[in-house]
């Protein structure tokens, strides 16, 4: 009887450990990282997409939110199979390029290095080996386009938002002790790079910094959210950005829903783009799924696209980390045949090997718009269908 009570005493006390863990922990993991007025996409404590929040994991039927979850964790049978690995070719790009060059490097996921007009711009530099906290989570599967010891001197750094898989500390960090760059950011971010010992500057959409004479760095709208602990969710800023350059503009989108379809369009008003770097991948998280709230598939990249005037363009954020259903290659393979559906110029938005070091062209007259139409009919057919 003794050892009974003293079993239901125990029990007892762990539910009553467990219930103020529940109630404790999350507002321990929450953090404030930015402090500031109400905006249009600020309430005062979290920001939000002013064009509606479908910022959630949306997948249909009952409870397959958890059920997706689990088995991204444990292994789904029935999803595409991804190599383990996946050979790569390391560029070993030049310390500088002018003369009205551009030069552009897919170094895996949303990781781009852009030299042109004596700068060199990295975009969400992520080197390590797993996209998640404590050396966790989702495991790439091909090594970084360029060794870290090969990337030039870096100027500017541009951080999109804070999840794992955009916002690497570790890389950061080494960046920062050995170039020194501007690192610029949305609001709230330069809290969580400032805790790794990484200065950041940190802007709201619509505002943009100079960098040097004629070339300036601007923050614009996508359509996203932020986390790093859950329960932190939304205290930072998500963006796209404008660089300003002599030759052209570069584009970088971060990583986006569709939302609205108006912020490209309101990026391309900063001046043409010579450069844009548009995600495909990781849209499905359940066969047959087109795009999710916070990701663009091929079809609503193709939108982007085009409301960025079809400036020549390199997908990312595919081929580097398995974040969600869909094959290894689908998105690429999508992309090309959606954009023969549509009648477009398929060189315009051309997908790129990691580690492959593409020459952009100079400025030109964009071709012309995509037949949207065209594309509906074929995806109706079923034209993608055994792209899984």
């Amino acid at each position: 009887m003794r050892f009974v009570r003293a079993g239901g005493a125990f029990l007892l006390w762990t539910i009553v450990v467990l219930c103020l863990a529940a109630t404790v922990v999350p507002h321990f993991l929450d953090r404030i990282y930015y402090r500031g007025p109400v905006s249009s996409h600020f309430d005062g404590a979290h920001f939000f997409n002013p064009d509606g929040d479908d910022d959630r994991l949306k997948v249909s039927g009952a409870g397959s939110r958890a059920s997706f979850l689990w088995k991204q964790a444990f292994g789904d049978p029935a999803r595409p199979v991804w190599p383990e690995t996946v050979a790569i070719r390391r560029a070993k790009p030049p310390a500088r390029v002018s003369d009205g060059r551009m030069v552009a490097t897919w170094v895996g996921h949303a990781t781009m290095l852009v030299q042109a007009d004596g700068m060199n711009i990295l975009t969400d530099p992520v080197w390590s080996g797993h996209a998640g906290p404590f050396g966790m989570g989702p495991k790439r599967v091909a090594v970084p386009g360029i060794a870290l010891e090969d990337l030039p001197r870096i100027d500017l750094v541009l951080v999109s938002h804070n999840h794992y898989d955009h916002m690497d500390l570790t890389t950061l960090k080494r960046l920062w002790e050995r170039d020194r760059p501007l690192i610029v950011t949305s609001l709230g971010n330069d809290a969580v790079i400032g805790g790794a010992g990484v200065r950041a500057r940190a802007l709201d959409w619509g505002q943009r910094i100079a960098v040097r004479p004629g070339i300036w760095a601007a923050v614009t709208r996508s359509h996203h959210w932020d986390s790093r602990w859950f329960s932190d969710r939304n205290r930072a800023l998500w963006s796209s950005f404008v660089v300003g350059l002599p030759s052209g503009n570069f584009f970088f989108a971060g990583d986006t829903g569709l939302g609205d379809g108006q912020w490209p369009a309101e990026a391309a008003a900063l001046g043409p783009i010579r450069l844009a770097a548009i995600p495909i991948g990781a849209f499905r998280f359940e066969e047959g799924q087109m795009a999710s709230g916070s990701h663009i598939g091929p079809r609503d990249a193709i939108r982007v696209w085009d409301g960025l005037g079809r400036p020549q363009s390199i997908p990312i954020h595919w081929g580097t980390f398995r974040l969600s259903w869909e094959g290894f290659d689908t998105p690429p393979r999508m992309l090309a045949d959606m954009l023969g559906c549509a009648g477009a110029a398929p060189q315009r938005f051309a997908a790129a090997r990691i580690g492959q070091m593409v020459e952009v062209g100079p400025l030109s007259a964009p071709p012309p718009p995509p037949d949207m139409a065209g594309l509906a009919a074929c995806e109706a057919a079923g034209r993608f269908a055994a792209l899984r």
